[in-house]
């Protein structure tokens, strides 16, 4: 499993964070990629976590690995949003969004990627790493009859939930 993750989009779904103060922002990123850590190493799976550099990044993109995750710093001028679309397209089959950015959803539907909103992967990851692990309801899957049918975006939801 492949995750590829907007990072101030997951920091701010979780209200964890103050867009405008630099120390808090960075506070936040520390403890974003410690939760990630952890719920890899649970979960085994790759992370990668793009946070936008477009307003106050470096000249170039900024690429490093911190506790087994792959941590992106866009290039000053350049979104997360841009940067998650160019590895959508470089990443093989199986891979997971994480953002609440409607077009960005769109984007990574259309190429075949599964996306995940922010503040239900908060959620469930932070459950995850407390040892709460709870399963996707079953009993919502169980309708019959055409009209009651999921649809092909709520049954990919559901499967990379079940993963998660």
């Amino acid at each position: 499993m492949r995750l590829i993750v907007d990072g101030y989009n997951l920091l701010h779904a979780g209200r964890l964070v103050p867009q405008t103060d630099p120390a808090a922002l960075q506070k936040g990123r520390e403890w974003l990629i410690d939760q990630l850590a952890r719920y890899r190493q649970l979960k085994n799976c790759e992370i990668t976590l793009v946070f936008d550099g477009w307003l106050g990044g470096p000249a170039a993109e900024k690429k490093e690995r911190r506790k087994g995750i792959d941590v992106i710093f866009t290039k000053l001028g350049e979104t997360a949003d841009e940067a998650i679309k160019r590895l959508i397209l470089g990443r093989g089959s199986g891979k997971i969004v994480v953002s609440s950015d409607r077009d960005l959803g769109r984007y990574a539907e259309r190429m075949n990627a599964t996306v995940v909103p922010s503040a239900l992967f908060l959620e469930r990851s932070e459950a995850t790493v407390s040892g709460v692990d709870d399963d996707v309801e079953e009993g919502e899957a169980k309708r019959k009859g055409p009209s009651k049918r999921l649809s092909k975006r709520e049954k990919k939801l559901r499967g990379a939930l079940k993963k998660l």
